[in-house]
């Protein structure tokens, strides 16, 4: 897992970009979120740098509640929903009143007409109704703090319930009461058990099913403290509900089922406090296989799907994506119990070497480190495992002993070394008495140890004593059904702590006002226009980033002046504000060495030009710049999330490679660098078969400037795309080569 720490700016690069009339902002660590007086304070795109945690209190501990139209009524399936929620009530200690019309009572309690005719202001209203807007007009008078929606027909259905959705949204606005729903269900008043201990989750789903994995892990001994099914999100949102756990202290991880976000930087937002608490959000987004369907002109727009967006978001900000139910509830238990890691390093310890052999290639694979242990630690372990087993790292003890205490003695000396923070043990099967010993020591040991135990039980039956009782019964040791969920979760585990470590919140540096850069960039902005060549170029110029010597020329004479002024070998490119990929249509001529090939080179572009009818305002004559490695830096516009900057290995060939790395702004330059080390050509970079190492810190400079691009010119660019950004061996610098804008 990628860190999301916002590093101090070098010296050089603050320097130079203090150059370009663009101060900094200091650096100035952030340990705990912003009070939520400063919920205003606005970035200079115009979006929030807080947001407010709502006070949920009074929803999930409400003190009277009122359920309107409840019903006792037999075959009713509003009697059902009475019938939980007043049992909910009495486990929470809360009054309740139902609400109906026509009944004088309901289960034995006083019923009320109306909501007019509430005996007290009440925290929680319950909507049993088709038609939850007349009742929350009327909710408004009564200063309700929450009401609950349950009907369904609204945006999941449609056009038409889209609409009644924003009827409903915007009376819920003007009423000042928070919704859960609609589309929801009961899951908010589930019974949690009370006899568990220890750190809870908070569970969120926009599907309640999907939810009941997590929720039966309470089964297993893994405390559940609250369950939000956030439905259609009319109002309430996963994020408020983030937010809202985040800074509850029982809480030890957030889990989530999420079929879409409703606003990315709320999201992000969110995730951001959670981060900041140092609270693990593990998250299963449906999606993945969404292309994002857009009509982009860019490079950078095809190599970014909605589904690659949000994907970069969450790991930006620290959230874990996991793919199935049993991932997101294994690795929300592990992050909730386990003490955080003494050493990255994972031994494997088992009573088969094959075991041992298979586990540690899947875990290395999945980039889990397995440290080689020490001479000395490995003949410590060989004085009660045989010479012929291997103990380097999977320790394989050739069958634990069962008999006396060497098994208890094995596993401590390997939690005692200084390198090891996780012990992983597969036992593949039940083989009593063995694994039953086995089973016992690890957990005596999980017991005296602050560092992670984990075991694998692989029996299909589960009904095992050693399972059952002794494993599941230890809060110590982290029991997992499969290598795969095991290894997730680990890696998660180990993630998340290097990431809030050093995490701090790039909402605190990100710039408040505009630059000089923006006042130059807005006199360059066309409204609906793609830029010429040219034109982008001057764009780029404005934010301080290096574009070749060039001229724009109208004659074949001024061309082979301007040759002499940008000096031989030049390029010559057809440049007009309706030109995208130049290559493709012969736009471009490159290597040219004589005023002679410079004449026919200008012919020739606007013989094509002119073919094609394609309007140009001029011929570019360019300095040639060849040596260096070719990538692409880009902006693009995200529905959810709004700009986006990209950066991937460039060229003519960058849509079929398609290697690039996403951010959504603010991001630190410490991000800019792990963008880098993301792609598959990273190492062309570093230098290739005798090719010097690039200028990675002038490229990360590119990519800074422009995402201060990105966020004072998010209203008005639609896509930016610098390709080839040619990158200079270290200490050169970086070159725009070409560049692509389009204004919204």
């Amino acid at each position: 897992m990628l860190g999301s720490t916002h590093g101090t700016l070098t010296t050089d690069f603050r320097a130079r970009v203090e150059a370009c009339g663009e101060t900094p902002r200091t650096a100035v660590h952030s340990t705990a979120a912003p009070a939520d007086g400063d919920a205003a304070e606005l970035d200079v795109s115009g979006r929030p740098l807080h947001s407010d945690v709502p006070d949920l209190d009074r929803f999930f501990r409400p003190e009277s509640v009122a359920v309107i139209g409840a019903s006792d009524a037999d075959g009713r399936p509003n009697t059902g929903i009475t019938r939980q929620l007043i049992a909910w009530a009495g486990r929470v200690g809360a009054r309740i009143h139902p609400v109906h019309p026509t009944r004088a009572t309901v289960f034995g309690l006083p019923c009320h007409a109306s909501v007019a005719d509430l005996p007290e202001q009440v925290d929680l209203a319950v909507l049993l109704v088709s038609d939850p807007v007349p009742v929350i007009e009327q909710l408004a008078d009564t200063k309700v703090k929450f009401a609950v929606a349950f009907a369904s027909g609204f945006a999941e259905t449609g056009a038409a319930g889209a609409a009644a959705q924003a009827r409903l949204t915007t009376a819920v606005q003007r009423s000042g009461l928070r919704l859960l729903g609609p589309n929801t269900n009961l899951n908010a008043f589930e019974e949690f058990r009370e006899d568990l201990d220890g750190p809870a989750i908070a569970l969120i789903t926009q599907s309640g099913h999907q939810g009941r994995p997590v929720y039966t892990l309470q089964e297993l001994g893994i405390r559940l403290s609250h369950w939000a099914p956030t439905g259609n999100e009319a109002d309430l949102e996963t994020s408020d509900f983030i937010s809202y756990f985040a800074e509850q202290p029982e809480i030890g991880a957030i889990a989530c089922y999420v079929e879409g976000l409703k606003d990315g930087r709320q999201f992000l937002l969110a995730a951001d406090r959670a981060a900041r608490n140092g609270v693990p959000v593990v998250a299963v987004k449906v999606g993945r296989t969404e292309t994002g369907a857009r009509t982009a002109a860019s490079h950078t727009g095809k190599l970014t799907g909605a589904d690659t967006v949000v994907d970069a978001a969450m790991r930006q900000f620290g959230v874990i994506r996991v793919d199935g139910l049993d991932e997101l509830q294994d690795t929300a238990a592990l992050l909730a119990r386990a003490r955080p890691p003494r050493a990255d390093g994972v031994v494997v310890y088992s009573i088969s070497g094959g075991t041992g052999a298979h586990f540690s290639d899947l875990a290395t694979e999945a980039g889990l480190t397995l440290p080689t242990l020490s001479a000395a630690k490995q003949q410590e372990l060989h004085q009660w495992i045989p010479d012929y087993l291997g103990v380097a790292n999977p320790v394989d003890n050739g069958g634990h002993p069962v008999g006396d205490w060497r098994g208890r003695k094995i596993i401590d000396a390997i939690l005692a070394d200084p390198s090891v923070g996780v012990l992983i043990c597969p036992i593949t099967g039940p083989f009593p008495p063995m694994s039953d010993k086995l089973a016992q020591d690890l957990v005596d040991a999980a017991e005296a140890t602050d560092k992670l135990v984990c075991v694998i039980w692989g029996s299909p039956v589960g009904t095992e004593e050693a399972y059952r009782t002794t494993l599941l019964g230890s809060s110590r040791v982290a029991t997992f059904r499969t290598f795969g969920n095991c290894i997730t979760a680990v890696r998660a585990y180990l993630g998340h702590h290097r990431f809030t470590a050093s995490y701090r919140s790039p909402f605190d540096d990100a710039p408040r006002t505009p630059s000089p850069s923006f006042r130059k960039a807005q006199a360059l902005m066309r409204p609906g226009q793609q830029l010429s060549e040219h034109a982008a170029k001057q764009l780029l110029r404005a934010y301080g980033i290096r574009v070749p010597r060039e001229q724009l020329v109208t004659s074949a004479a001024a061309a082979v002046r301007a040759a002499g002024l940008v000096g031989y070998p030049v390029v010559m490119k057809a440049s007009g504000p309706q030109l995208g990929h130049k290559t493709e249509l012969g736009l471009v001529k490159i290597g040219l060495t004589s005023a002679s090939q410079i004449r026919d080179a200008y012919r020739e572009l606007t013989d094509i030009a002119r073919y094609e009818n394609i309007p140009l305002d001029g011929i570019l004559v360019c300095q040639m710049v060849e040596r260096g490695v070719e990538m692409v830096v880009g902006v693009t516009q995200d529905d959810l999330f709004g700009p986006t900057v990209t950066v991937g290995l460039g060229g003519v060939l960058v849509e079929v490679l398609h290697d690039a790395a996403v951010r959504v702004p603010p991001f630190g330059e410490d991000q800019a660098r792990h963008m880098l080390t993301e792609l598959r050509g990273h190492p062309l970079l570093e230098g290739v078969r005798g090719a010097p190492p690039a200028d990675v810190d002038a490229l990360v400079e590119v990519i800074l400037r422009v995402q201060r691009m990105a966020l004072e010119l998010g209203d008005v660019l639609s896509e930016l795309d610098i390709n080839p950004l040619m990158v200079l061996p270290r200490g050169q610098g970086a070159v725009a080569l070409d560049a692509l804008a389009i204004c919204r």
